[in-house]
């Protein structure tokens, strides 16, 4: 895991970028002290409509009205 100081970060950003996404992480230190890492950020799946189905339960209370008191704290008032 390569160590770089903040300008080289700045100088090298594209090249440091390309590592990350080749797997690499990238430590970004000021005054030789790590601050920032760098990482690859993970490919997140396709949303679903549906997929939570038969996961979650709701109780029938749910769907009552809201209180006065809690509906005008929700609309701000």
């Amino acid at each position: 895991m390569p160590v770089v100081n903040v300008h080289q970060a700045k100088t090298h950003l594209s090249r440091l970028l390309a590592q990350v996404e080749s797997g690499e992480e990238v430590v970004i230190a000021r005054n030789g002290k790590p601050v920032a890492r760098i990482v690859r950020v993970e490919k997140q799946g396709k949303r679903q409509f549906g997929s939570m189905k038969g996961r979650i339960k709701l109780d029938d209370s749910f769907f009552d009205p809201l209180p006065e008191e809690e509906l005008a704290a929700w609309e701000g008032d």
